[in-house]
Order: structure tokens, then sequence, then C-alpha cells
């Protein structure tokens, strides 16, 4: 769900490509007021649920192959959270899933602002100290609670941590878009989730890997909240791990010995 939860946006191509504008209905209850984002995946629209009077974002995800188990794991996920107080966990709340026509729809509480949305409008050359220890504790409990019930995020990033009111401090956020977050005990040696410059090198090197991924991830999210620049930039595998290897070392040889594949060169 990497989209800014709050913007609002001309109707995009992905809205019309699914015919859905202002005043459409998705399910049974959801009237569209807004749409907020779109992506790969379908659009996110703000809604007003005319059986509870709440407003919603709703994640529209669109019928194709690819797209639709995506979104099927997505829901499994949220599943296993629903256990999880909301608040108290810094998880988004899911309200729930339903069908419009042949998408899969997925229903969340509607959030403010994304943190990296955020950090440009506050501040585009990093946040102050004071700022930044309650969104490390708050994202550092998120992440705790989601490995305490087995599941990895996979995707930590800016764009996928929601500030839930700017104008409250100190600020409060919940981690979203668990589209690509897998269960620990089903994750294969090889695989390659998330976004490229937040991504843990044993991921990029095709090793085994565990929950520890995502904690990699927070280091990068939170160094760039604080300067705001990526550490690792690059526009390729091969660059981000020289970038790697230049700060932290190469991987020791029983590391190296593993891989399932190797990053080439450009």
């Amino acid at each position: 769900l990497e989209t800014t939860l709050s913007a609002t946006l001309e109707p995009s191509s992905m809205a019309k490509e699914l015919g859905i504008k202002k005043g459409s209905r998705l399910g049974s209850c959801h009237v569209v007021e807004d749409i907020l984002g779109e992506g790969s995946f379908g659009i996110v629209a703000k809604c007003r649920n005319t059986e509870t009077t709440k407003i919603e974002a709703v994640k529209v995800n669109k019928s194709e192959e690819g797209v639709l188990e995506v979104a099927m794991d997505e829901i499994a996920i949220l599943k296993r959270l629903r256990r999880l107080n909301t608040d108290t966990s810094n998880i988004v709340q899911c309200n729930g899933f339903f069908f419009d026509k042949e998408n899969i729809c997925i229903s969340f509480e509607l959030l403010d602002l994304s943190l990296q949305d955020y950090l440009q409008e506050k501040n585009p050359r990093g946040l102050t100290t004071r700022e930044l220890r309650p969104i490390l504790h708050q994202l550092a409990t998120a992440l705790s609670h989601l490995h305490s019930s087995g599941i990895i995020h996979a995707d930590l990033k800016p764009p996928n941590v929601m500030v839930v009111n700017r104008h409250e401090q100190p600020l409060k956020v919940k981690l979203i878009d668990f589209g690509v977050a897998r269960l620990m005990s089903a994750v294969n040696q090889g695989d390659w989730m998330g976004t490229l410059h937040y991504s843990a090198p044993e991921m990029l090197l095709g090793v085994p890997f565990n929950e520890s991924v995502d904690m990699w991830a927070l280091g990068l999210l939170m160094v760039e909240l604080a300067t705001g620049c990526q550490l690792y930039p690059g526009k390729t595998e091969y660059d981000v791990l020289r970038f790697i290897f230049e700060t932290q070392g190469q991987p020791c040889d029983d590391v190296l010995d593993q891989l399932s594949r190797t990053p080439l060169e450009p």
C-alpha cells in the first residue's frame, strides 16, 4: 500500500480503469468520497461507510492474476493480527474485506499522511531527536508484536508508516501495508520482497534470512528521518550491496557459501 492516505488527487488512470470515481459505491455500503492514491495493485479510496457512518480508507485490489493472490495473502496476515490492540501495537486497524464486482477491497481506519510526506512537509533535512524517539519506540513495538505473531513485514519504509494526526505531539504512527508480509515459517531461501533501498543484505544475496531484516529496515528508516537522505542509495542490487560492503564490511565466508544468486555488476 505504497501511497499517501491523505492527499486528494484528481481521478487517476487506475481509478478510471476500475471505473471508480467520487460518488461510486463499493460493495454494499462504501461510498467513495475521494481517491487517495494508487499503485500497481489498484487504488486507495476515502469512503463513507453508510452502515456505520464512519470514514474509512478502502484499498481496492484490481482483479488481475498476481494481484488477487497478493491481496488474499495480505488478508490472511491481517486476520492473524486481529487479536492485537491496534493502538498499543501501533499497527493499522483493519475493518474487514469485501468484494466489489471481481475486485477484493480491504477496509482500514483512515489515517493522516505517510511518514515520507510528513518529513517533506516538516523538514526535508531531518527531524529532531525529540521527534525521532517516539517514532522509533512505536515502530520497534509494532515489529515486536509482528514478530511475536510469527510475521515478517518485509517492506518497512517511510511510505509504509502512517502518521495518525500530524498536529498532535508526540507524533503517533502506525505500520501499514502487509502486501508482501510473510509468515516466518513460509520464508524460503532466495525470496526477495520489499523495496531495494531498505532490503537487508541477506535478502539481496539470496541467503537464508529471518525477522531481523525488519530491524535492518527500521535502522535505515530512522537514519533517513534523521538526515533526510537514504543511507544506501543505488539503482541496482549491486549498487546497494557495494555501499553496504564499503561501510559494514564483506559478509563472512559461511554466508557467502550459501549464496543462491549473485547480483550482477552493471
